[in-house]
């Protein structure tokens, strides 16, 4: 079904592929299979999918996770990186996991791609859940893209500042 559309950037059957892994959560691996496919259209739709599905069930990607994990790193293709991006921070991941994949988020804040670019604060954002140590580090960064990023990226961070902030303060109490 991932195959059916015509260029990569297609959604095609996503929403039945979805319903699919709801209905049946066990095929999930397939769809982490198709994370790798020579087809970038099949990727990309698994990883839309991927991200859809969660949203709601983040704890189902854990057997995955170190895949997952060298994928962020490697990952070149935009639609990919971009899911990836929200997906990865809704694994539990380790101190060092966590320095790890905000230092790979960070990198893909120069990105050519704004949906890249906003997806990447969003994952570093996300990723300060877990890791608050990253606070600090996260806000400047949102704070400096939110000045001087692309039109997206700036609505994207006043948004997260908000939520950063009332971690930032919830810390403090």
């Amino acid at each position: 079904m991932l195959s059916a559309g015509r260029h990569k950037l297609s959604l095609a059957r996503t929403a039945e592929v979805l319903a699919c892994v709801q209905e049946n959560p066990r095929r999930i691996g397939h769809l982490i299979e198709c994370l790798w496919d020579e087809d970038a259209g099949v990727a990309n739709r698994a990883s839309v999918v991927l991200e859809k599905f969660t949203r709601e069930r983040p704890g189902v990607l854990v057997r995955w996770k170190p895949q997952l994990l060298g994928l962020l790193a490697e990952s070149t293709e935009n639609v990919l990186r971009w899911h990836l991006a929200v997906i990865v921070p809704r694994l539990p991941l380790s101190a060092s996991e966590c320095r790890c994949v905000a230092k790979t988020l960070a990198s893909w804040l120069d990105d050519a791609s704004s949906i890249v670019k906003t997806q990447a604060l969003q994952g570093l954002a996300d990723l300060t859940a877990q890791a608050p140590f990253l606070l600090q580090d996260v806000t400047d960064l949102v704070r400096i893209h939110g000045r001087s990023g692309t039109p997206a990226m700036r609505a994207r961070s006043r948004h997260l500042l908000k939520r950063l902030t009332r971690a930032a303060e919830a810390r403090l109490r």
